[in-house]
């Protein structure tokens, strides 16, 4: 902001703090009305008292990928399939899980919820159709797991268990495996979940239901061509 310069008549100074510049001293009379105070004009500089700090937004960061052990999976030549957006959007809703459970790590059971909380993938409606829901998950978790100490927080975002990262490293290897083109789903998650099989998320799936029969016709349905994670 400009400073601002005005020009006043006779005025009485409060303060001397606010950048006020005074042109003359004042000249003291003395008559038998008593004393009079002359007060020349004077120029007042007015400034700014509180300077505005403008400072960038933080910027965002997207992950377009999943974690995984391996960066260099594919062979020599061979494209890295992608992750779907729902696939990475499910994944970040497992970490949410696990510190809304206040978990320490994000582990299978937190990864099948994740697609479950997502909610319109493609496998979160297999599960439906199979009566495998959010709510039983979840409790099936806690029975299994247990609650975790009330004044305990996790951490932003909660590391993956050995478990959990060899299901994700499954998904990318069948993916690659398949030839076929397309993204990595939350099918081939849950088929990843699946193939691990002494961990939280594979019990909790065979304890709702969930079989080899199961898991073999939601790999035929995503070894069409065309399969997307709708």
């Amino acid at each position: 902001m400009a400073a601002a310069n005005y020009h006043c008549p006779a005025s009485l100074i409060v303060r001397s703090d606010t950048g006020v510049r005074f042109g003359h001293t004042s000249t003291l009379n003395n008559s038998w009305l008593g004393t009079k105070v002359w007060v020349l004009p004077c120029t007042l500089n007015l400034r700014p008292l509180v300077s505005v700090c403008r400072r960038r937004p933080p910027a965002a960061t997207v992950s377009f990928s999943l974690p995984t052990t391996k960066p260099e999976r594919a062979s020599p030549g061979q494209e890295i399939p992608k992750w779907s957006s729902k696939a990475i959007k499910s994944f970040a809703m497992s970490e949410l899980e696990a510190r809304k459970l206040k978990y320490p790590t994000t582990g299978t059971e937190a990864l099948l919820m994740g697609v479950l909380i997502e909610g319109t993938n493609l496998a979160a409606k297999f599960l439906r159709s199979h009566g495998i829901t959010l709510l039983k998950v979840r409790d099936e978790t806690v029975k299994l797991l247990g609650k975790a100490d009330l004044f305990f927080f996790s951490p932003e975002h909660p590391p993956l268990t050995d478990e959990a990262q060899r299901a994700l490293d499954w998904a990318v290897d069948q993916k690659i495996k398949s030839v076929d083109g397309g993204e990595i789903t939350t099918a081939h998650i849950l088929l990843g979940i699946w193939s691990e099989v002494d961990s939280p998320g594979h019990k909790i799936l065979s304890t709702l239901g969930f079989n080899d029969d199961n898991a073999k016709e939601l790999e035929s349905s995503i070894s069409k061509p065309g399969c997307t994670d709708d």
